[in-house]
């Protein structure tokens, strides 16, 4: 973290807090004339004003106080009215999802009154190894923002006989980044939920890495049969709650549930139906938080925690309740509430501005005033201009054969084809055996069953594989997509209706060294460079947030009807239940591979 905002330790400032909170010694800076929300009773008390010495918090009194005072020498910023609250702590955020590196994240994520992150960084670590991932906690550490590691347990997804992956973190690699690192505050989400479930000896090795010193272990489990398992192998957390049983059912198996909401449009709000758990059935709300997961450049801007928060405003909780499952919640859940998550004496300085509709107006990180009247401030931006440079070996990692077939042989003859189905909104995908019958041409097949091709390249210099599969329902008529971002070997993905468009999808993913962009009839019609390991731009956020809108729209214009992150999630092969990969099609559930024809 950089220096200007680094806050000292509590133990070095106590006597200075006392001193502050008895009137003895002046503040360096006073908030008055404002509402407190108070995560702690949930309530929010009006007249009131923070005392704030070294980037902590002193004290809060009724407002007025300090200019009755005999003390002198402290900043006074007027609050007029509005509300403030503790900075929001999502307890799982992927940084890779936004394109962006940390200290560019940084920038919306303070916008949104988002001050403190805990984030899982298996994509990188899936192309890099722990190199990646210790540049990406070097590149946090430059960041204004608090941030935290859950570190990536299930890297590869799966093994090596379904997918190639760059990265392959073994138990004894994850125990080195717990014991060297800080900032690695838990165990991140373990994906390879069935593999939990049935004992396999790497899982529950990763899992026991964590366990032993202590730390905290977050889950991925789609299934209600499969939630026991789960919790009875250690897994306290899950993100993945898609409905209020499911969600009721992590609740009473002792496992935190993290509401998560994102741009309606895209596969990760499912905020709406989980939050019933608490609205429709009863459940009790203490071990409840909200979160991000994924967020693409713009969405970020537009749908931050402050956003989540409001949903959660929206289907029915109090307004102090649903920020305390942004704030609090989140923070005691990592037992980093003595830090974060809440406006008493001797927590950090983070804290938000907001009128009554909780929109963030002002934000201020360690006591530092970073945006103010909904813009970053020069002391922020100053702070973003001298970012975290990533080493040379992080922009050559597209390394792809010289030659490559995109698209599958026509088949001359009836066959029946294992097919992808897209099911809304686009995480879970369904398995379809298709007659096909012999056609002059894939174009007549495609008019016939709504259908493209599906291709995968390995990209990690391993072994040059491609894996061809038929998507369904994806709306793609004329053109080409394509990604570097595959989850979550991060191979290359492509979906097209012919070959040369698709060439060309791949070949501007390699001429940006990494990316994702959009094709239709030998053109360009828009892409995102990210040569930071193919998943980060080094660009500032309104600039990739600015690219990533161009994409969407060009995406719409394809007539693509999931979102690229949803299309970036086709070959992630641990969510049921067909997904390709560079070795073929996956059957998820059986944890094998099927052929395209058969």
């Amino acid at each position: 973290m950089l220096t200007r905002f680094s806050v000292a330790p509590l133990h070095t400032m106590t006597r200075s807090l006392a001193a502050v909170a008895m009137g003895r010694e002046a503040p360096d800076l006073v908030i008055t004339g404002a509402r407190v929300l108070s995560t702690y009773t949930e309530r929010i008390h009006p007249g009131r004003e923070l005392w704030i010495k070294g980037g902590r918090l002193a004290v809060v009194k009724p407002a007025g106080t300090f200019k009755k005072s005999k003390l002198s020498g402290a900043k006074i910023y007027d609050a007029r009215g509005g509300i403030l609250a503790p900075g929001l702590v999502d307890p799982h955020v992927h940084i890779e999802s936004s394109m962006m590196t940390a200290c560019a994240f940084a920038e919306a994520a303070l916008l949104n009154g988002t001050t403190t992150v805990f984030c899982d960084s298996h994509e990188i670590g899936n192309v890099c190894d722990v190199a990646g991932i210790e540049w990406m906690l070097e590149d946090a550490r430059r960041a204004p923002l608090s941030v935290y590691l859950t570190v990536p347990s299930t890297v590869p997804a799966t093994n090596a006989t379904l997918e190639t992956a760059g990265g392959d973190l073994t138990p004894a690699k994850i125990g080195k980044i717990f014991d060297r690192w800080p900032e690695a505050a838990a165990l991140g989400e373990k994906m390879d939920y069935i593999s939990v479930a049935m004992g396999d000896v790497r899982s529950h090795g990763i899992l026991a890495e964590a366990l032993k010193r202590g730390r905290p272990v977050c889950g991925h489990i789609y299934g209600r049969e499969f939630v026991a398992a789960g919790a009875a192998s250690g897994i306290t957390d899950t993100h993945e709650a898609i409905d209020r049983e499911i969600a009721n059912d992590f609740l009473e198996n002792g496992v935190w549930v993290f509401l998560r909401g994102g741009n309606p449009q895209t596969p990760w709000h499912s905020l709406p139906q989980a939050i019933k758990a608490v609205t429709e059935l009863g459940a009790n709300p203490k071990r409840v938080c909200v979160c991000t997961d994924d967020r693409d450049a713009d969405d970020l801007f537009l749908f931050g925690m402050d956003w989540v928060v409001r949903q959660a405003v929206a289907a029915g909780l109090s307004t102090s309740a649903a920020w305390s499952l942004g704030s609090l919640h989140p923070a005691t859940r990592y037992a980093r509430d003595g830090d974060f998550g809440g406006l008493a004496p001797a927590r950090r300085a983070d804290v938000v501005l907001l009128n009554d509709a909780l929109e963030v107006q002002n934000t201020w990180f360690g006591g530092e005033l970073v945006v103010e009247k909904k813009k970053i401030t020069p002391l922020l931006d100053r702070a973003l201009s001298h970012p975290y440079r990533y080493p040379r070996a992080a922009y050559a990692t597209v390394k792809l054969p010289r030659k490559v077939t995109l698209t599958p042989p026509l088949p001359k003859e009836s066959v029946t084809a294992n097919v992808i189905r897209l099911v809304p909104p686009g995480i879970v995908t369904a398995h379809d055996r298709l007659a096909l019958a012999p056609a002059v041409s894939w174009a007549a097949q495609f008019a016939q069953h709504d259908l493209c091709f599906l291709t995968v390249v390995e990209r990690h210099g391993r072994n040059g594989g491609v894996g061809y599969g038929l998507l369904r329902e994806f709306g793609l008529r004329d053109g080409a997509v394509a990604s570097s971002v595959g989850h979550d070997a991060h191979n290359i993905v492509l979906a097209g209706t012919n070959e040369s468009d698709m060439q060309l999808a791949l070949a501007t993913v390699k001429q940006l060294r990494g990316g994702v962009c959009a094709v239709r009839r030998g053109k360009v019609l828009a892409s995102v460079a990210l040569p930071i390991a193919g998943l980060l731009s080094d660009q500032r956020a309104p600039v990739v947030a600015k690219q990533t809108t161009a994409l969407k729209r060009a995406w719409a214009v394809l007539g693509c009807k999931v979102p690229y992150m949803g299309f970036n999630l086709l070959p992630l092969s641990v969510i049921p239940e067909l997904r390709l990969t560079d070795k073929g099609l996956v059957d998820v559930l059986g944890m094998k591979l099927v052929p395209l024809f058969g």
